[in-house]
């Protein structure tokens, strides 16, 4: 199983810092899972043109590449101005319409402010869902108080951030033989 997830800022550390929360959980509960962090602060991406996602080289390539590889996301995005950072938004475009089919996807949200919480609900999962990802319903939400020194002091966001990736590795397995069962149906 591969999973890659995507730190969806090329600003701040606290998006970035949820994220190696959830790699060291993975690493911790399920090693046998292939999992790659994409920080986009660590990448120069081009701009959606229009073209197949295959016609981009470079580091737009390789991580857009990466995502149609997965066989599941977990995306962490800051909140910023009351929606999501345009370089997560710059991903999303720059992958085909049905990027997602097949794919489990889990979010970690990071916002200053608690007013923020619904922006999942009404920008992130509606991109999703045109996306055809099988969306995590819960996810993790980790606001500014949350934070101290670049770690997470809250308990319950940690835990929280623990059941966040074994629900998107279990669904990951469920979906994958659900499918498995179906095709075996055909009989060829």
């Amino acid at each position: 199983m591969k999973i890659v997830g995507i730190s969806g800022s090329n600003v701040g550390t606290k998006t970035r810092t949820a994220m190696d929360y959830v790699q060291k959980e993975l690493i911790e509960s399920s090693p046998e899972v292939d999992f790659k962090l994409i920080d986009l602060a660590d990448y120069s991406l081009q701009f959606s043109d229009g073209r197949n996602y295959l016609e981009y080289g470079g580091d737009t390539g390789y991580v857009t590449k990466q995502l149609m590889e997965a066989d599941a996301i977990i995306i962490g995005t800051p909140i910023f101005q009351a929606s999501i950072p345009a370089t997560l938004k710059n991903i999303f475009d720059l992958l085909p319409q049905n990027a997602f089919r097949d794919k489990v996807v889990s979010m970690i949200v990071t916002s200053g402010s608690p007013r923020h919480y619904l922006i999942a609900e009404q920008q992130l999962k509606p991109i999703l869902a045109y996306m055809k990802a099988q969306i995590v319903q819960t996810y993790v939400f980790i606001e500014e108080k949350d934070f101290y020194r670049k770690e997470i002091v809250n308990e319950d966001i940690i835990f929280r951030i623990q059941r966040l990736v074994e629900d998107t590795v279990v669904l990951t397995d469920t979906y994958k033989k659900l499918r498995e069962a179906k095709e075996e149906e055909y009989g060829f």
